[in-house]
């Protein structure tokens, strides 16, 4: 009998307070391979649009893509339903799960459709429109917002750049417990597979980045450019709590891929992820918080671009920009509220063009060699010891060092998002066809 392909996306049956969407996923790999399925491409873990007001924490989708019997296609929807249904925080009033099936290749309109949940605002209506004309079956548990995700996993096909995640999972007992992950051998493994698993650690403020703080059943996650790598990684890295499961996800982690350029600042629309190129217009200002706020121009308009504080270091280089400085800005854009305007949540940004900076001092008598001082506004300068005068063209420049290069500059490792490429995934991006899934993927 002929196998068809069949894409089954999941989305929104995490809370805050408990959950996560790829350990369903790992449940259903689980299912799935017992009821004889044939995985086409590692499941898919893809992060939407950072920056949409509703998300919970990572804003992640997941679509598994198998091969199957067609006959045991009503099984499967009944079992991941089921699935979803049971482990989905169905009374936390926000949480909307829904599932979506697609037998056959995925069409490029919903490609474009994942795009633009990916880059932009998209509404349920959109989302409906989008089903009907791929084919696509929509099955809702609660809500209906989750099938916007649901939908956008099953597009994402990772046909641009693309990274791995191996994820193990808690003992359920465990999870209202501190994680029990050896610190030593995560430093260990980071070590031994950097740079080709990335943002493990971030050293300046010692801070173990893999495990997560929340109540979900993750223990921790591992980002790297193969299979191989994470599964060398994986067993690096010691527990000293048992592990239940484990998944490696084909994702988009690192690559960017939330970021759109805009071509002019007056395009700008808040919750979209943008790359914008313009001219600072003020100087740096700290606003309370310790964050940085300067305006960013260009013909079309400007628009606020702020450092926030837990980018760390990187404020200190977005304080030495002046007007002048030509650069491109990376980040979130938050809408405008009573107090402040529009402005872009700075990710990154690359300085293009620094503009030359100057200080002026008093002339040094020639008489005496004394620094003279000011005779008055626009008065020119007197020598303190011998009274001799000098006009006002005689006071000196001298250009200033910027201690800045014209490069991209990114936060650490710490203040970045899921989707941010970090220094070291510069030079090691994908663009492949997706490949059936190696031995030893998954656990069990």
């Amino acid at each position: 009998m002929t196998r068809i392909a069949f894409h089954i996306g999941l989305d929104d049956t995490d809370s805050p307070r408990m959950g996560c969407t790829t350990y369903i996923g790992a449940l259903l790999v689980e299912k799935l391979v017992a009821l004889d399925c044939e995985f086409i491409d590692y499941p898919n873990l893809i992060r939407l649009n950072p920056n949409v007001p509703w998300k919970t924490r990572g804003n992640g989708a997941v679509c598994l893509r198998v091969t199957c019997e067609n006959d045991l296609i009503d099984r499967i929807k009944e079992t991941v339903l089921e699935m979803v249904t049971r482990n989905s925080d169905l009374e936390y009033a926000k949480t909307d799960p829904a599932v979506v099936f697609l037998k056959g290749p995925v069409p490029d309109e919903l490609t474009e459709f994942s795009k633009r949940v990916l880059q932009d605002i998209v509404t349920i209506e959109e989302a409906k429109a989008a089903a009907g004309k791929s084919h696509a079956e929509i099955c809702l548990i609660k809500g209906q917002r989750g099938m916007i995700g649901a939908l956008a996993a099953v597009g994402e096909t990772l046909r641009d750049d693309f990274t791995y995640e191996i994820i193990a999972y808690r003992m359920p007992e465990n999870r209202a417990t501190p994680r029990m992950v050896r610190r030593e051998s995560i430093l260990k493994m980071d070590k031994e597979t950097a740079p080709l698993t990335f943002n493990n650690y971030d050293p300046r403020k010692r801070r173990i980045l893999i495990t997560p703080r929340g109540p979900d059943p993750i223990l921790y996650g591992i980002r790297g450019e193969t299979p191989e790598i994470l599964k060398k990684a994986h067993q690096i890295v010691v527990s000293d709590e048992e592990i239940e499961r484990w998944v490696v996800f084909r994702c988009n982690h690192g690559t960017d891929a939330h970021l759109r350029k805009i071509d002019q600042i007056r395009k700008i629309r808040p919750h979209s992820p943008v790359i914008v190129s313009g001219v600072v217009s003020s100087f740096p200002k700290t606003i309370p918080g310790g964050h940085i706020v300067f305006k960013l121009e260009d013909q079309s308009g400007f628009v606020d671009c702020a450092a926030y504080e837990p980018t760390g270091d990187f404020r200190e280089i977005v304080r030495r920009l002046i007007p002048g400085d030509a650069i491109e800005a990376f980040g979130g854009v938050r809408e405008a509220s009573p107090k402040n305007p529009v402005t872009i949540n700075l990710e990154k940004i690359k300085i293009v063009k620094l503009t030359s900076k100057f200080r002026y001092l008093n002339p040094l008598c020639n008489i005496c060699g004394k620094r003279t001082e000011s005779s008055g506004r626009n008065q020119g300068f007197r020598c303190p010891k011998c009274s001799k005068t000098f006009p006002i063209n005689t006071r000196i420049s001298e250009l200033e060092q910027r201690n800045l290069e014209e490069r991209l500059y990114i936060p650490p490792p710490r203040a970045h998002r899921h989707l941010t490429k970090p220094y070291s995934r510069y030079g090691f991006e994908k663009n492949v066809d997706p490949q059936p899934p190696s031995s030893m993927w998954h656990y069990p």
